[in-house]
């Protein structure tokens, strides 16, 4: 991970300044571990295994072998090496184009040798400067390791205590689910006499009903026999009935003498008697004289009676919004109300050509005593269930979670366990980036808008000899003709768990940095690197 290769650097660093220098002769562009190869005196051959070549020829600003391992020192072949020593920093091979361009790369000015550039070795400068901040990361990374374990002592104390919570609610749920079924059998043997009670509530309320409705039915028809026996002889004609259009059976616009007679059982006139039977042929599409001239009423649909809203005012409230309105209205409107009591509520009157004094029906009556007492006690059987129902899926979804965090791949030793269920921001010019670990990514403007989702939870991403070092985040939300956005978050080590920055690679693939004590490794002693020597 980071830190290893912080502290490598740190201590090859100590290996170039802390020791005495010996120089080693060699010819100019050629590092230490290749120095066997050039011995002066003998023929040379090219690393390459090509060809062999007089040892004067190395160096001598002509390219001889094909791999340009001749020329080490000059720029004379364009695949050559040039190796800087650097001594007091790190050793570092260039190009051998560069070799005497007049530009200085390497810190100990070696690779202008001929050039005439003002150079300055500023390699010991450099090293000191490295030294610094290695030691600086370092110091962050032993107290980085230093927090990893404090995170890993309470991670296994937190994972001790969710086992045996676990346990427990494991244990309390067998008694819970036992309390509901004994609930449930409760509930169900109380329902049984309620339910028979207000079967017999509403049948002897239909009854009743229906004795009202005959006695009104019988008191329209002689309203009506009244009306239509303009002569009062106490019989309806047939020329008395034809004074109704609206009586043409055949709907043709024509209600002719022999129709009329028809309606009248084929007589021409008939007493309040038989006239019973032609009222109850004519009583839906009979109008009242009183009526004739007034216009028929029009139903009004419930959602068409709200006030009217303006273009601004339906757009600040849309439909879905409306409409959840109107499901908190009829909500409010039924708490209370006994479910099994729908069946008897009075339907709404169904507009006719004359006026229904089905409106003008009385309420259903309140139970009586008896029966309210079995519906009060239904209703508590009900409650006491619904309340132990609730509470056993609030343990299955606590026992749920619980294994979820105890079988969650939290790192070797849970070191990253305490980044659940936290989030973390960082702030840009333009945005507000979310990161909830091993939850979701997400991207939300400065100065108002809506959330973006960068991606969900997936898995660990790094390699396989560090894992751990990525997290990868999935299936966000879809880019304009494009794919769904991801994110990659590269994890640091650091004494504090902070988002450090953000940005965008690849279209929709996004990559964050976050530092945590989680992923720090402990140092090598610094005092294991003192013992070595200068390559010169």
């Amino acid at each position: 991970m980071c830190t290893i290769r912080m502290s490598c650097q740190y201590l090859l660093l100590l290996l170039t300044v802390s020791v005495s220098a010996v120089e080693v002769q060699r010819p100019r562009g050629v590092p230490l571990s290749k120095r066997q190869f050039y011995e002066e005196g003998k023929p040379f051959t090219c690393l390459d295994g090509s060809r062999t070549i007089h040892f004067d020829r190395v160096n001598d600003d002509y390219c001889d072998c094909n791999d340009g391992s001749d020329e080490p020192g000059t720029a004379a072949c364009p695949n050559g090496s040039f190796h800087c020593t650097n001594a007091g920093f790190r050793p570092s091979f260039i190009p051998s184009s560069r070799i005497n361009d007049g530009i200085c790369d390497c810190c100990d000015t070696t690779d202008e040798y001929n050039s005439g550039a003002a150079c300055q070795n500023t390699c010991r400068e450099m090293g000191r400067k490295e030294k610094e901040s290695l030691q600086k990361m370092a110091e962050i990374a032993k107290e980085g390791f230093m927090l990893k374990q404090q995170l890993i002592h309470e991670a296994k104390k937190g994972l001790e205590e969710k086992k045996a919570k676990l346990a427990e609610v494991q244990s309390g749920k067998k008694d819970l689910e036992e309390k509901v079924e004994a609930l449930r059998t409760v509930k169900e043997t109380a329902e049984q006499p309620e339910r028979e009670a207000k079967e017999r509530h509403l049948k002897a309320w239909e009854e009743e009903k229906a004795v009202i409705r005959m006695k009104k039915d019988k008191a329209r028809m002689a309203e009506v026999f009244l009306e239509l026996d303009g002569d009062a002889d106490g019989f309806v004609s047939m020329a008395e009935l034809l004074s109704h259009s609206e009586l043409d059976q055949d709907s043709d616009s024509s209600f002719t003498e022999e129709e009329a007679r028809a309606l009248l059982g084929g007589v021409d006139k008939v007493d309040t008697d038989v006239f019973e039977s032609v009222w109850n042929t004519i009583k839906e599409k009979y109008i009242s004289e009183t009526n004739m001239d007034a216009p028929d009423p029009v139903e009004t649909p419930q959602e068409e009676t709200r006030e009217p809203v303006s273009d601004n005012e339906s757009e600040q409230y849309p439909e879905d919004d409306l409409m959840e309105e109107e499901d908190e209205e009829e909500d409010e409107d039924d708490e209370g109300d006994d479910p099994d009591d729908e069946e008897y509520k009075s339907l709404p009157a169904t507009r006719t050509r004359e006026k229904k004094d089905d409106g003008d029906e009385e309420p259903m009556p309140p139970y009586d005593q008896q029966t309210q007492s079995l519906i009060d006690a239904a209703q508590k059987a009900r409650n006491d269930f619904d309340e132990s129902e609730r509470a056993l899926r609030e343990v299955d979804d606590q026992i749920s979670n619980l294994e979820k965090e105890i079988s969650f791949d939290f790192g070797p030793s849970a070191e990253f366990s305490y980044l659940y269920s936290q989030c973390y921001e960082l702030s840009t010019n333009e945005y507000i980036y979310r990161l909830c670990p091993f939850n979701r990514v997400s991207q939300k403007p400065k100065y108002g808008g809506s959330e973006t989702n960068l991606g969900t939870w997936g898995k660990w991403a790094g390699p396989d000899n560090d894992i751990y070092s990525l997290m990868k985040y999935e299936h966000g939300t879809g880019c304009w003709q494009g794919p769904n956005r991801s994110t990659t978050v590269k994890l640091t080590c650091g004494k504090e768990t902070v988002v450090m920055s953000t940005s965008e690679p690849s279209r929709c693939e996004y990559l964050m940095e976050f530092t945590t004590p989680a992923v720090c490794q402990e140092p090598p002693s610094p005092d294991s690197g003192l013992h070595g020597h200068e390559e010169l």
